[in-house]
């Protein structure tokens, strides 16, 4: 794993989410590096991808909005750090405003700004083992507090963003 230094010891734990899905790891990977098969699955339940531009290089980024069912748009951003085709992809992400900028969690003013990310992609026999690592970035006291807290919350919303994408690989394996 990618160490994240701006996440001290002592501060928050990462939070893991493992899914194994039935489809090549070229698939899985070409999921999260299109931005046109992002429209498909990203965001938790609920959500649709209204906006989605990616410029999928290191210091690159994709830049996305989620509309939910109540017609609300929650911006985002990924600022990708690394990308090793087809095994890893790393990034810090960050709620964002409609051009770019960071901004604050919509529902949740003390949630760290930016969060670090690592998903690897492992082949298995014809599967993928999709592994997410997240971490607060640069972030306070208070932000490491809201982050530990939310680990339930972020078991939620990682389960239904993956299992959106379970159904978008058994759709595009057809």
């Amino acid at each position: 794993m990618t160490p994240n230094p701006s996440n001290a010891a002592g501060q928050s734990a990462d939070f893991t989410i493992s899914r194994v899905f039935d489809a090549p790891r070229e698939l899985v990977w070409k999921a999260f590096t299109d931005p046109e098969r992002m429209r498909h699955w990203w965001g938790p339940k609920g959500f649709k991808v209204k906006v989605s531009k990616m410029d999928l290089r290191v210091g690159g980024r994709y830049h996305y909005a989620l509309e939910a069912s109540n017609g609300e748009i929650m911006w985002g951003k990924m600022a990708f750090c690394e990308i090793a085709p087809p095994q890893r992809l790393v990034w810090i992400n960050s709620f964002s405003d409609e051009t770019g900028g960071t901004a604050r969690h919509p529902w949740h003013m003390s949630w760290p700004l930016e969060m670090f990310t690592l998903v690897t992609f492992e082949e298995q026999n014809g599967r993928t083992l999709l592994t997410v690592r997240w971490s607060p970035h640069n972030a306070t006291e208070e932000e490491c507090k809201t982050f530990d807290a939310g680990r339930d919350s972020m078991r939620m919303g990682w389960t239904g963003t993956l299992d959106q994408l379970d159904i978008y690989l058994k759709a595009a394996a057809k």
